[in-house]
């Protein structure tokens, strides 16, 4: 009989793993989507060694619309941006990675490679504030993919952006886990004396080593405790957010990392357990086969029984937490960790009553 999962795990595998080095994966397997899926193979007549390794690519795209919208109960907010497709960052473990299978490119390296830029993300946002429809709500800016990305440095669409949200005094929420996000801190200071922006750090791990394996594009776990530190002494409200909380590879972290971040000024937390829908699944299988064999086992098993014995629940309530003994262990953990130290004591709740509409180019301002 054949070993279904030893078949896909291997499927679109790059053989020349130097090709790879400084990504997060080493599969290019086809989406769901795709009607043909092409291996790479070694036939003995040459060839795998003197291909390129793989370099980003970005693509400049002229959106239709930048705002998108999500009923979820499981997260704080209705509003998103992301002003690229893609991610740079490379994390293994990254939810969306399945949503470049719509653009027929693989969750794989594509995702990390095959990157794409919505250049008119300015223009298109101060529209949309522009519309006499329009109902404020906070935008979280950088949820499917990180906008303080590498690329960003050339683009600068997160910072035009942050400009327009400025003058409109619009409330706005970052999640990062990048400290590009300190080059902005003079549009965010004055943002935060009024109330309308809050930063929120991805903190996966303090280990220096598994998190160059993990997410090998992203800053540095010092890097990230050093951002946060510099926005809480510049008056910016911070959270971290412990995610994804991995069994068996970070989970036994949930303390240390809370008790750093609350060392440098941090006073919100939140958690959420890795989330493995469609090609993630795989991949992630595949990174643990690669870098922990000892106990890939023993980590599927137990993300396993925390989805009821499926590879990943969508329900809202279930998804972001998981249930069973296991994911229990893991919320009282946290539980205790955040009432010791104090956290989530005075949430923090972004204004919406200062808002005024911005002018597009060319524009007429409003009468009243």
């Amino acid at each position: 009989m054949v070993d279904v999962m030893s078949f896909r795990k291997a499927e679109g595998r790059i053989q020349d793993l130097d090709r790879c080095r400084g990504r997060g994966v080493t599969s290019c397997a086809a989406g769901r989507f795709e009607r043909h899926h092409i291996n790479e193979f070694d036939d003995g007549w040459s060839g795998l060694e003197d291909l390129p390794p793989f370099h980003t690519e970005v693509r400049k795209e002229i959106a239709k619309g930048i705002i998108s919208t999500n009923s979820s109960p499981d997260v704080p907010f209705s509003n998103s941006i992301n002003p690229y497709r893609g991610c740079e960052h490379g994390c293994c473990y990254c939810f969306a990675r399945p949503t470049h299978c719509y653009w027929g490119h693989s969750a794989g390296l594509d995702f990390e490679t095959k990157l794409t830029a919505k250049v008119n993300a300015v223009e298109l946002l101060e529209e949309a504030l522009a519309k006499k429809n329009y109902q404020v709500s906070p935008i979280a800016l950088g949820v499917n993919t990180d906008a303080y990305q590498p690329i960003e440095k050339k683009y600068e669409l997160t910072r035009g952006i942050l400009k327009v949200l400025t003058r409109a005094k619009h409330p706005v929420v970052l999640v990062t886990k990048s400290a590009l996000v300190l080059r902005d801190l003079a549009l965010l200071v004055p943002l935060a004396e009024q109330g309308l922006v809050s930063v929120a750090f991805s903190m996966t791990t303090l280990d220096h080593k598994l998190s160059r394996l993990m997410e090998p594009r992203a800053s540095a776990p010092h890097r990230r405790l050093a951002a946060l530190e510099a926005l809480s002494e510049a008056g910016v409200p911070t959270m971290a957010l412990v995610a994804p909380v991995i069994p068996q590879l970070n989970d036994q972290e949930i303390d240390a990392i809370l008790e750093a971040v609350a060392g440098v000024g941090v006073r919100q937390a939140g958690y959420v357990l890795l989330r493995l829908p469609h090609e993630v699944r795989e991949l992630f299988h595949d990174w643990l086969q690669q870098h922990f064999p000892d106990r890939a086992k023993r980590v599927m098993s137990l993300l396993l029984s925390m989805r009821g014995g499926r590879d990943y629940q969508a329900e809202f309530g279930k998804r972001m937490r998981g249930d069973g003994v296991y994911a229990d262990l893991i919320k009282d953990r946290f539980r205790l960790a955040v009432r010791r130290l104090g956290f989530n004591d005075e949430p923090f709740i972004l204004r919406q009553d200062l808002f005024e509409p911005p002018v597009p180019q060319g524009g007429q301002m409003r009468l009243i």
